[in-house]
């Protein structure tokens, strides 16, 4: 089964093919971070006519990158939630119009079920051993997920405020870093002094496996201003602590769920899950295995939607032409597979 696969769910426009035999033979990705830049966030209503803009040629180029063509696609898998409405309804449109002119299925796929499978594509799903435990880590989502099945979740605790990625982005316009802030501050870390500031690990001196962050970045804020004006140095410094308080936070809460469940691997997604501190301390401090996505999977892609698509339409999932997207959307709602 040959699956077109579109991502459209924020500031990143992804297309891909999948096959269910030969695995994934092209990817292609706009990414928006240079357009919004300048405003330190994503802008909705740019992001969703920047879609517009980039969504057909980029089919184009996976077809013609893998040497196939509109008629050699078997189904079309797209974002339908969680995301700007905006955004997936860009997708979801182009999605089910081309799929209607084919006369082929086109299926929505939750957002971070298709990050929590993205680790899973170069390996097979035989490959990992059911149950196990999932860190879903992002600019818009944290979550802790107990995978006991495909499509079958149980939700072990996630932020209640502000999520990882988010703070990372936040802290960094603090610190005049500009977006997106993952990167750059890791970039700073590198050459500060761990040793000057300890910032709060939130929420890890109590029982359960909630995160918050919003108080870390309130630390870092008050840390800023109390400096101010910043050097060079000080900059790198706060980057430092700020990024070692959020990946302990993270590795605490990871190591918690996985004695709390028993389970022997971690699977870790999303954009932070690129983060070269975190995968060090959970391989470090975890008995566990830990699994993650190449670093081109690890944010937001077509690849992951195309492979997720394929897995469902595989078991005879199917919905009709009508555009449905959900900007909420819990993953505990989705069909097991």
């Amino acid at each position: 089964m040959l699956v077109l696969g579109i991502e459209s769910s924020c500031d990143e426009t992804g297309l891909a093919l999948y096959d269910s035999d030969l695995g994934l033979l092209t990817q292609a990705l706009h990414s928006q971070v240079a357009l919004h830049a300048d405003y330190g966030g994503v802008v909705p209503e740019l992001a969703s006519r920047d879609h517009v803009r980039k969504i057909t040629p980029l089919t184009h180029r996976v077809l013609s990158d893998a040497g196939k063509t509109l008629e050699d696609l078997d189904a079309i898998a797209y974002t339908a939630g969680p995301g700007l409405m905006g955004a997936l309804l860009v997708g979801a449109s182009f999605a089910k119009s081309l799929a209607w002119s084919l006369n082929i299925p086109a299926l929505g796929i939750h957002h971070m079920e298709a990050h929590l499978l993205a680790p899973l594509i170069n390996r097979g799903s035989n490959d990992l051993g059911l149950p196990f435990v999932a860190l879903l880590v992002s600019g818009g989502h944290t979550q802790l997920v107990h995978v006991r099945g495909l499509g079958d979740y149980d939700i072990l605790g996630e932020s209640v405020d502000d999520a990882a990625g988010e703070a990372f982005d936040k802290t960094a316009k603090l610190l005049g870093l500009g977006y997106p802030g993952g990167p750059k501050i890791a970039a700073e870390a590198e050459r500060g002094n761990a040793k000057r500031f300890r910032f709060p690990r939130p929420m890890t001196d109590r029982p359960g496996l909630n995160f918050s962050f919003s108080g870390l970045k309130t630390y870092a804020l008050n840390t800023v201003q109390s400096l101010a004006p910043l050097t060079q140095q000080d900059i790198a410094d706060v980057s430092s602590a700020f990024e070692i308080a959020a990946v302990d936070t993270l590795v605490i809460k990871c190591r918690r769920a996985i004695e709390q469940t028993g389970a022997k691997q971690l699977i870790i997604a999303g954009g932070v899950s690129a983060n070269q501190r975190l995968r060090a301390e959970l391989e470090e401090k975890l008995a566990a295995e830990v699994v993650y996505a190449p670093l081109d999977l690890c944010t937001d892609n077509g690849a992951m939607i195309a492979y997720a698509g394929a897995l469902r339409l595989q078991t005879g999932a199917r919905e009709n032409l009508s555009i449905h997207t959900r900007p909420r959307w819990p993953m505990t709602e989705l069909t097991p597979i």
